[in-house]
């Protein structure tokens, strides 16, 4: 059966659309399921965005690279794509430099003239992100919101006091805390504290503190 979209579908089977396509499928999946799921406590909740994202970005970014296309237009697009977010929920900074990656991919292997041009620098930022997130180069650091009923140590001579009770009491590899607020009427601080993630984090239950 010989008709034009058989024709379109075989141009595009055999022309430059599918190895980028399977670049850009490879690379996003490479970092969801190989780096993004395994250092993020297997969060599923953004998966569904950073794939439909990247794949909707490559075929936009591959049709408008048909037509022509100004640097400033070009740069002007991409800027939409990562300012993107959505109104109903606050996206983490973490999962939106994901959703920024994602969006790279696409954009990237929808745009490079060169077949291996996009296969390079998908190995560039894939590389990276894993280097960084993976713990490798740097510690993890996490923070918590703490309500701290001992307000009598958050006077700052007694900071190494504070640190090694919320220490005992957590469980957590506490290096800083800020204070957020302070309740003198009900003798509540309101505490952020800075740790490195660890293999199993434990947060016991105590009357000094409750989580916010």
């Amino acid at each position: 059966m010989d008709t034009p979209l058989m024709h379109t579908v075989i141009d595009n089977l055999t022309g430059d659309c599918f190895p980028r396509l399977m670049t850009d499928l490879v690379s996003v999946c490479f970092l969801m399921f190989g780096i993004y799921l395994p250092n993020n406590n297997r969060n599923r909740e953004y998966l569904f965005t950073f794939l439909m994202f990247n794949v909707a970005i490559f075929h936009i970014a591959l049709l408008l690279n048909k037509t022509e296309m100004s640097l400033g237009a070009a740069f002007g697009l991409f800027a939409v794509f990562g300012l993107l977010r959505y109104r109903t929920e606050d996206i983490p900074m973490k999962e939106m430099t994901y959703l920024f990656v994602s969006i790279a991919l696409g954009l990237v292997t929808a745009v490079s003239r060169g077949r291996f041009d996009a296969a390079g620098v998908s190995a560039v930022l894939l590389a990276a992100t894993f280097l960084l997130d993976s713990g490798l180069v740097s510690r993890k650091e996490l923070h918590k919101d703490l309500r701290y009923e001992r307000i009598e140590m958050i006077k700052p001579e007694n900071r190494a006091e504070l640190l090694d009770d919320l220490r005992s009491q957590t469980g957590l590899d506490i290096h800083f805390v800020a204070i957020q607020s302070i309740v003198f009427v009900r003798d509540i601080a309101n505490l952020r504290v800075f740790y490195h993630e660890q293999q199993v984090t434990i947060c016991k239950e105590s009357s000094n503190y409750t989580n916010s």
